[in-house]
């Protein structure tokens, strides 16, 4: 007899064993019109969405966005004020002494690395860039710590060019509920996910839907208690209200 898991019963577990969209039987014409309502919705909603790190210009939010891995941006916009006050360049960062960025860096976590990191981009940027962020998806994931994932936040945020998708956690699980991802195996499974978000969201609003799902994901629809009754895209969520209250 087959063993019940214990996490059988909880939403979080149910979210990523089993796809609660209709996406397997939507037609792609009838998934482009839902991703257009929900696009509507979310520009009602969120007209201002923007990152949520702090920075006065690009290669800031480069170096915010590195620190941000396995971190909160609360975390990061705390340590990077500091950090940008001492070292406020490319230049300054790649010769600072790498025992005091880690100190200062220390508490968004792996700061060991981290610091390598940030500084070995600094670095880069310096030797290979003539001291500025570059702007093409090639040349920033060249970067040590830049992952696709860095590259669309720097080029979308800092430069308005729509390379792809950012996906992060809010951003996965909103697409999976949403049932705008079809091919994914589950909500992390990132790449497939930003695919099938750039198949149904116009390349215009790249940057943006990324935005304003984060901040709805934050508000809205939390991992594991969706407040449904107060979303505005309840109409157009094939997940609405199938979740256990708690």
């Amino acid at each position: 007899m087959r063993k019940r898991s214990k996490k059988r019963g909880s939403s979080s577990a149910r979210a990523t064993v089993k796809n609660p969209s209709p996406c397997g039987n939507e037609s792609s014409e009838n998934r482009k019109r839902r991703a257009s309502k929900i696009l509507t919705e979310l520009r009602k909603s969120y007209s201002d969405a923007d990152c949520a790190l702090s920075r006065d210009n690009p290669f800031q939010l480069l170096i915010a966005t590195i620190l941000s891995a396995q971190s909160t941006d609360e975390t990061v916009n705390k340590v990077t004020p500091v950090l940008f006050a001492k070292f406020p360049s490319a230049q300054a960062l790649a010769r600072a002494p790498r025992d005091e960025i880690e100190r200062i860096i220390h508490a968004t976590g792996f700061f060991r690395q981290k610091a390598k990191s940030i500084q070995g981009t600094a670095l880069k940027i310096v030797e290979d860039f003539g001291g500025d962020v570059p702007q093409t998806l090639d040349e920033l994931t060249t970067l040590p710590g830049v992952a696709r994932k860095t590259a669309n936040v720097v080029l979308g945020t800092a430069f308005g060019i729509n390379e792809g998708v950012v996906v992060d956690t809010h951003i996965g699980r909103l697409a999976w509920r949403l049932g705008l991802t079809w091919n994914a195996r589950d909500t992390k499974d990132a790449v497939k996910i930003e695919r099938d978000l750039m198949e149904v969201i116009p390349r215009k609003e790249w940057t943006f839907i990324g935005h304003a799902l984060i901040q709805h994901g934050r508000k809205i629809c939390s991992a594991r208690k969706p407040k449904c009754d107060g979303c505005s895209l309840v109409k157009h969520c094939p997940s609405a209200y199938t979740f256990d209250p708690a």
